[in-house]
C-alpha cells in the first residue's frame, strides 16, 4: 500500500516542484517536507503539526487532503513515535504560544505585586522606621545668652517635644521653640513621635556663658 509520504512525493515530481518551491508556498520548512515524504513524522515538532503540516501539504498539490491524511493515520503512531522524544517536548513545541501566554501572565503579576508591596511600604514606613529628626538649632555649644532658639526639621505628621514641651510642626517638617536657660551646662532634650510611637531623640549639651 502506498503511503501518505510517498503519494506527496510522487505528485510533486509529476507537477515539476522541488521541496524549496513547495515550502515557499506552503511556508512549510524544507526539511519538514522532506520528513513527511520520508515517513519521519516522529521528527516534526508535534502531532498536531505533523497532520497540520501533511494536510496543507495535500491541499497544495490539489491532493483530496482527507484520504491523504486517512493513510497518514493508519501509518503513523503518534503514542509510539513521539515516546522517543525527551519527556515533555511536544508539550513544549506544540504549546509556545500558550506558554508564553503564562509567562507573561506569571511577569506581570510578580511586577504588579512588586509596585503594590512598595506601595504598601511607602505608605505605612513609619510603623517600620524611627522618624528623622535634624537640628539646625543651636549651632554652637556655647552660647551667652539666656535663652535659646531651639530649631530643627522632622516629618510633618510627627509631634516634637522640646524638654517635655509640645512645639508645633509646620507643613513641611520645620520646629522652633525659644527657652530660657541658666549660667552653666544645660540639657536639652528634643524628642520626635510618629504616630506608630516611633521615637526619635536627641540630646543638646550647651554651656551657657553669664551674659545678658
Amino acid at each position: 500500500m502506498i503511503k501518505s509520504g510517498e503519494k506527496l512525493q510522487q505528485t510533486r515530481l509529476e507537477k515539476g516542484l522541488s521541496l524549496e518551491d513547495v515550502a515557499k508556498s506552503t511556508k512549510i520548512k524544507t526539511e519538514f517536507l522532506s520528513f513527511i515524504e520520508e515517513g519521519e513524522y516522529q521528527k516534526l515538532p508535534s502531532p498536531s503539526y505533523a497532520s497540520g503540516f501533511v494536510r496543507n501539504y495535500a491541499r497544495f498539490l490539489g491532493l483530496p487532503d482527507e484520504e491523504i491524511l486517512a493513510l497518514f493515520r493508519r501509518e503513523f503512531d503518534e503514542e509510539k513515535a513521539y515516546k522517543v522524544l525527551p519527556k515533555g517536548f511536544e508539550n513544549t513545541q506544540g504549546f509556545p504560544l500558550l506558554k508564553f501566554k503564562v509567562r507573561q501572565a506569571v511577569l506581570i503579576s510578580a511586577v504588579i505585586l512588586i509596585i503594590f508591596s512598595g506601595y504598601l511600604l511607602w505608605q505605612y514606613r513609619d510603623a517600620f522606621l524611627n522618624p528623622p529628626l535634624e537640628i539646625t538649632s543651636p549651632s554652637s555649644s556655647t552660647v551667652s545668652s539666656s535663652q535659646i532658639k531651639v530649631s530643627g526639621k522632622t516629618d510633618a505628621n510627627t509631634t516634637v517635644y522640646v524638654d517635655q514641651d509640645v512645639v508645633s510642626v509646620d507643613q513641611n517638617g520645620n520646629f522652633e521653640k525659644v527657652i530660657n536657660v541658666f549660667p552653666g551646662e544645660a540639657d536639652i532634650t528634643v524628642k520626635v513621635v510618629n504616630k506608630f510611637a516611633k521615637v526619635t531623640e536627641r540630646k543638646i549639651q550647651i554651656d551657657v556663658k553669664t551674659g545678658t
